[in-house]
């Protein structure tokens, strides 16, 4: 048995390569089913793009989750998560509902509240003179968001033609881009910079956007924004309770090399160590052009889907600024703020597609974890603000890719240009914070790419795939493989990823899993989940119950070995009395270790 415990010859009736929020509910509904399923991970912690990271031993910062919606009674999300047994055990916490996202430009504010009236009514007030566009343009949307909605729940296979009697706006507008509906509505230059301020929820502007995928993120947070109690790592831990309390296994530090693959049919992975692990059943959670042209390998492939595949283009990657502030921001309400600085959504993308030459970022999200979960242990000691600065931007970095590039005294200078960006742009929005910083720590691209593996870095997923606004469908075309996650056609975002994940089992098992959910089905029996102790960490639940059993061991051990009797400053009084010498702290490396 090797370090992750894997045997070699052995077998399970289904492996899901890469455990991103998606993966892990498809993992979970198969387990549920009666499937033995096996969950491999590269990287240290489960999650994906909705894990999180720890500094300091002061803060805890969510790599991709930050709001989630549609998560009150009736909501898909939690549907999803309870009908695996979790309804008690994950709690969501409600953003602000008269404002839940702040909308900054220059010399206009607009709060977005939940519900499509009170939203619509909002922008009216703001833009008056847009007044009758903004009604034609959310009676659309609002008809699609409600299509959608019905079509998830609808008890046919969601390919079935008589789904589009169901989603006549759809079929009409669905792969049209925003911007023709933006020329449809008869929208002004400042409308539809309005109505695009919260895109980079998605990654792109209203020319390469399709009017499914904005409303499908809009629609779903206008039924109510919110943010899971414990963050974000919390909710990857109790789906991971989940699998593992029906004999599952989750297996981090364990990377696929290979989805292997004979006579056209799925019979198992092999990992980096050579391990070969025979399955039936494969469900890829990796990312998508690396899953056909890498994992599995394009021999496996019609022409048609490679040359597609190939030629595709995925979103922009982002770049995030974590901070840590020795600075008191809950007078702010409970939302998140975009500042923009300028009325031209479209000149805004093509900046900082280029790695924003300018020098100035022409928008930014700013997210206050400390705000969403103010008495969580990790994310911040008392006072002090957990802070998040986002903005989707290329690099301007031409080194190496792999291995060496955190080396590279170029990288370097682009990673110290790209915080400065970032934090000059957190500073118009909300005044002087730099020398409040006791942690600064910048993500770029190439972050995100050593760690979630996805092609250019991006958390996005495919922008283009064949004809506009497609996406894969969960099932390939080798027999036992299928795909899940953000390039999925319900991509986009934590629901997106997650009801990919339910869609995916269901069409392997042969049920309406989200139906039967959404309904009430409870498919585990919470009674076969573990306690919880008042120092449940879900960072450790998320490394898998081998490496979990070492470091108890490990613990024993060193509870028996003689030690000094010196007490460890708490982490919280370390963070509160760090001492600065220059009013700036210095940027840290990539994150997380």
């Amino acid at each position: 048995m090797g370090d992750n415990g894997q045997r070699p010859g052995e077998q399970w009736d289904a492996v899901v390569v890469g455990s991103g929020f998606g993966g892990l509910v498809c993992a979970g509904y198969l387990a549920a089913c009666g499937r033995r399923v096996l969950v491999l991970e590269q990287h240290d912690v489960a999650g994906g793009n909705a894990h999180a990271f720890r500094r300091r031993r002061a803060y805890e910062f969510d790599v991709g989750l930050h709001y989630v919606g549609d998560c009150g009674p009736g909501g898909i999300l939690p549907a999803i998560l309870s009908g695996l047994g979790l309804a008690g055990r994950v709690a969501f916490r409600a953003l602000d509902p008269d404002g839940f996202d702040e909308l900054a430009l220059p010399g206009l504010g607009v709060r977005v509240p939940v519900g499509w009236d009170r939203y619509r009514d909002r922008l009216k007030s703001a833009l008056p003179g847009d007044a009758e566009a903004i009604d034609a343009f959310a009676a659309i949307c609002e008809a699609i968001g409600e299509e959608k909605h019905a079509a998830l729940l609808a008890d046919m296979d969601l390919d079935d033609p008589r789904m589009l009697k169901l989603m006549p706006l759809t079929g009409r507008w669905g792969r049209r881009t925003l911007h023709d509906l933006f020329d449809h509505c008869g929208l002004s230059p400042r409308a539809r910079t309005v109505l695009a301020a919260q895109s980079a929820n998605y990654g792109s502007p209203p020319s390469t956007t399709s009017v499914f995928t904005h409303v499908s993120v809009l629609d779903h947070y206008l039924r109510g924004a919110y943010y899971p109690v414990g963050g974000a790592q919390g909710l990857v831990a109790s789906l991971v309770e989940a699998l593992e309390a029906r004999g599952g296994e989750l297996r981090t530090r364990s990377a696929v090399k290979r989805i292997l693959i004979e006579r056209g049919t799925a019979r198992g992975v092999r990992l980096a160590d050579g391990t070969e692990i025979e399955a039936p059943l494969v469900v890829s959670n990796a990312d998508y052009p690396r899953t056909i042209l890498e994992l599995a390998g394009a021999e496996h492939f019609p022409p048609a889907l490679v040359k597609r595949t190939r030629n595709a283009t995925m979103r922009l990657p982002v770049a995030v600024l974590y901070a840590g502030l020795d600075r008191d921001f809950s007078d702010r309400p409970n939302a998140n703020l975009w500042w923009h600085n300028g009325w031209d959504v479209e000149a805004a993308y093509r900046e900082v597609a280029e790695g924003c030459p300018s020098g100035e970022l022409p928008f930014a999200f700013l997210s206050f974890a400390s705000l969403k979960d103010p008495e969580s242990p990790h994310v911040c000691p008392p006072g002090h603000t957990n802070l998040q600065v986002m903005a989707p931007l290329a690099l301007r970095y031409g080194g190496p890719e792999q291995g060496g590039y955190r080396r590279d005294p170029a990288y370097a200078a682009e990673k110290e240009r790209v915080t400065e960006l970032l934090l000059t742009a957190a500073e118009r929005a909300l005044g002087p914070i730099r020398d409040s910083a006791v942690h600064l720590e910048t993500a770029t691209a190439l972050t995100h790419q050593r760690y979630i593996s996805s092609t250019g870095g991006t958390p996005y997923g495919l922008a283009s795939w064949g004809p506009f606004g497609m996406r894969p469908e969960a099932r390939t075309s080798v027999k036992g493989l299928y795909v899940v996650g953000q390039s999925s056609r319900y991509g986009s975002g934590i629901a997106g990823v997650a009801i990919s994940g339910i869609l995916c089992a269901a069409r392997v098992t042969g049920r309406r899993l989200l139906a039967e959910a959404h309904a009430g089905a409870v498919l585990t029996d919470p009674a076969l989940l573990p306690g919880r102790t008042a120092d449940w960490d879900p960072m450790a639940v998320s490394r898998g119950a081998a490496r979990r059993a070492r470091s108890v061991a490990r613990a024993g051990r060193a509870a028996r070995t003689p030690h000094d009797s010196r007490t460890p400053r708490d982490s919280r009084t370390s963070a509160d009395s760090r001492t600065r010498t220059d009013n700036r702290p210095a940027t840290v490396g990539d994150q997380p270790t």
